[in-house]
């Protein structure tokens, strides 16, 4: 009956399908296993392979695994393959059978067709050769009990006729196929296996020996090499060759190369024990080496040229030869070992140390603040209190003392601390205060007592029972405010008013119809100023007036200041043509007013320098000619002075002779000061005349020239004279020499 399942294959490996259920599994029906597949699969051992190829067998069920083939396994792969027992036959080798046809137990090709050439020449028919084959009977083949004594047999057969590894298959069975033990092993696969099986048992035997010999030879060779002491680990082959052919065991091996590795296997060992030995003796040296360097007492800062000096300069060091051994190179490594374990000591010693210090310190922090602790409780330290108030009371207490100096908080900031506490806790009652007062409409004014705040306090449940301390700083706290808060009002007020008294005087000074002289009275100008919003931002005619007095004087300021200039003019005109008498000089400077002290010379100086620079680059971002170098605009300044001069001295010749030597001198020596004063380009723009520019508006004493030259002037009078600095006339305390307030002067 044909078998349901088939036999397929899915990327190389093989899987069955059932026509029938169509079903697909990958492990081998039972219908298609063959009779030992069968036996081997009923039992729980299956063999498997390792990765080297080594075979193995495990318990499906025990999970145990072992490299032997256990017995059941043994006992159902014999059953398996046992042979089905029938009657023995005559039959000739090469001849057909006669047998009858039947199923076979095992998975085999036909009995026939398993026999080899040579089991197929037989008596009564000729070989290729022409001679006439063996004929066996069957009935003498050798039967074992199992696959094991076959195999077994069959190898013994193989060993009597001494059958080299080497040989192959087809050699094997010529010299071994008229034995009958040929015959242990029916299949000829069994047999090949078998003979593959024995030829790598003789190979591994041959290699045992082969080691084995080795290995005493290398024993001897060894012995023999170290019966000569000059041979060294440094010998070469060619050098000891002539000392050791001689001996008995160099002759025991006919192969150069053999002994040659023998020798370099001797010599690879006396490398080892030799380096072995320089190991023990540099280990020994650097042990040595570090107790020289524990007894130097090096620090952590030593340097290498100064230690290598030591150590060199030590008895011991310079009397053991093991310390030859040691490289400079060995040495500079002890000794940073050395300096490493003492940096990491002192290290180690500075960190307790600080450990010991941070300990001590949080102690003491500690210790302060059970001192404030106390305080506190004590009431002494409240809300608002002062260091200053407390410093008396802890300076001598040790737990003060032994926070002085240390790191981190200070007594200063723990107290803070301390009193911020008390603070936050004083801020909670200060909002139940805040309650009650706006509960009560009662409102605290700069008149407010204590006595009055605490009835009002008493009369509310939330604040009846409060310390009469910590209601007393509420009210201090917010009696301060009150204060604080009126005076800045009081302040506003004043700058309120003096914009108002600024704004009508500005009024005033620019009125037109008529304009306002140094003549003009406030009861005459007050009609005409009635209607003014300026005029009735004003509460009082005091603060009206007030405003009307300051453009009064500053009239009466520049009509001086007019009348100073005129004159100082005057004098320069006189004091040239030389009819001035300087004892009339001096009686007119000592009748005339007291110079003031220019406050506002540096400004002025600094405003004109910025606006000739200014002028300078808009010149050259323009593309306008740069003004003349100043040499070139002093040499025209010089031709124009001196051309002026000659024409002055034509008109003036007569005049000079009559003047006295000594004031002919001084005016020479004006005219060399005039003559070498500055260029006007060089210390202010010329903006056309003597206009002003940029509108009327200029503060008190700004005319550059009249101003500079009335200073040289004086200077230079005082210079010659030697007299005293006349004193300066202090002004009035609400008034500011050229402005008052910084209020800008116009001119007319």
């Amino acid at each position: 009956m044909a078998s349901v399942w088939s036999q397929a294959e899915s990327n190389g490996r093989t899987y069955y399908y059932n026509t029938i259920t169509k079903a697909t599994q990958w492990t081998k029906p039972e219908e298609l296993m063959t009779p030992s597949e069968r036996a081997l699969a009923n039992q729980p051992w299956k063999q498997n392979t390792s990765p080297d190829g080594r075979p193995y067998w495990y318990h499906s069920e025990t999970k145990a695994t072992t490299w032997e083939m256990p017995e059941v396994y043994k006992n159902a792969l014999a059953q398996s393959s046992q042979p089905p027992k029938m009657p023995a036959p005559q039959f000739v080798a090469g001849g057909t059978s006669n047998f009858q046809s039947q199923p076979q137990q095992r998975d085999r090709d036909d009995y026939g067709e398993r026999l080899g050439q040579d089991r197929q020449i037989g008596y009564g028919q000729m070989d290729m050769n022409g001679t006439r084959g063996a004929t066996f009977d069957t009935q003498n083949d050798p039967n074992y009990a199992t696959f094991e004594e076959g195999e077994a047999a069959f190898i013994s057969l193989l060993r009597r006729q001494k059958v080299q590894p080497d040989w192959s298959w087809e050699q094997t069975m010529r010299a071994t196929i008229k034995d009958p033990q040929y015959r242990a092993l029916k299949d000829p696969k069994d047999r090949k296996a078998a003979f593959e099986k024995y030829a790598i048992e003789v190979r591994l035997q041959e290699k045992d020996r082969a080691k084995e010999r080795l290995a005493k030879l290398r024993a001897d060779f060894g012995t023999m090499l170290r019966r000569h002491p000059e041979i060294k680990h440094y010998t070469r082959w060619k050098t000891a060759r002539p000392m050791i052919e001689g001996e008995t065991i160099f002759r025991s091996t006919n192969d150069d190369t053999e002994r040659k590795q023998l020798f370099e296997e001797y010599i690879i060992e006396l490398k080892k024990t030799h380096i072995e030995r320089e190991a023990v003796t540099r280990k020994s040296a650097m042990d040595e080496l570090v107790h020289i360097l524990k007894g130097l007492n090096l620090e952590p800062y030593t340097r290498w040229a100064e230690a290598h000096d030591m150590i060199q300069s030590d008895d011991k060091f310079k009397d053991d030869t093991k310390f030859q051994t040691l490289s400079k190179s060995d040495i500079l490594t002890a000794f940073e070992n050395h300096v490493k374990s003492l940096e990491r000591t002192f290290n180690d010693e500075r960190q307790r140390e600080k450990n010991s210090k941070v300990r001590r310190e949080r102690q003491n922090r500690d210790r302060f603040l059970d001192l404030l602790t106390e305080l506190r409780a004590a009431g002494k330290i409240k809300a608002g209190t002062k260091w200053m108030t407390v410093l008396p009371e802890i300076k001598d207490e040790p737990r003060y003392t032994g926070m002085l100096g240390q790191q981190g908080s200070t007594p200063l900031d723990l107290f803070w601390d301390v009193v911020e506490e008390e603070e936050r806790a004083l801020r909670l009652v200060r909002n139940d205060v805040y309650d009650v007062l706006e509960d009560k409409r009662y409102e605290i004014t700069p008149k407010t007592t204590l006595q009055e705040f605490l009835s009002v306090m008493a009369t509310d449940r939330r604040t009846s029972n409060l310390p009469t301390d910590t209601l007393d700083l509420i009210f201090a706290r917010l009696h301060e405010k009150v204060i604080r808060r009126t005076e800045d009002d009081k302040h506003a007020s004043e700058r309120h008013q003096r914009r108002a008294i600024d704004a009508l005087r500005s009024k005033i000074k620019h009125l037109s119809t008529p304009p306002v002289t140094v003549t003009t009275t406030w009861e005459t100008i007050r009609p005409q100023i009635a209607h003014l919003d300026e005029f009735k931002a004003l509460e009082s005619d005091d603060l009206r007036k007030q405003a009307f007095d300051k453009v009064i004087r500053r009239l009466r300021e520049k009509e001086e200041d007019i009348a100073e200039r005129e004159r100082v003019k005057r004098d320069r005109r006189e004091m040239r043509n030389g009819h001035h008498d300087p004892r009339e000089r001096d009686h007119h400077r000592a009748r005339g007013r007291t110079p003031e002290p220019d406050i506002y010379e540096a400004e002025r100086r600094k405003a004109m320098a910025d606006r000739e620079r200014q002028y300078n680059y808009k010149a050259g971002a323009t593309g306008l000619s740069p003004p003349p170098p100043p040499a070139a605009r002093s040499r025209d300044r010089h031709e124009r002075i001196g051309s002026r001069g000659d024409r002055g001295a034509d008109r003036r010749g007569h005049r000079f002779a009559d003047l006295d030597p000594r004031d002919e001198g001084r005016d020479r020596e004006r005219e060399r000061l005039y003559a070498t004063k500055p260029p006007r380009g060089e210390r202010e723009l010329d903006y056309g005349g003597n206009a002003s520019s940029g509108g009327g508006r200029r503060r008190r004493g700004s005319d550059g020239s009249e101003g500079s030259a009335r200073k040289r002037v004086r200077r230079e009078e005082r210079r010659r004279e030697k007299t005293k600095t006349p004193e300066v006339v202090k002004e009035e305390p609400g008034l500011r020499s050229g402005s008052e307030e910084g209020e800008m002067v116009e001119d007319d």
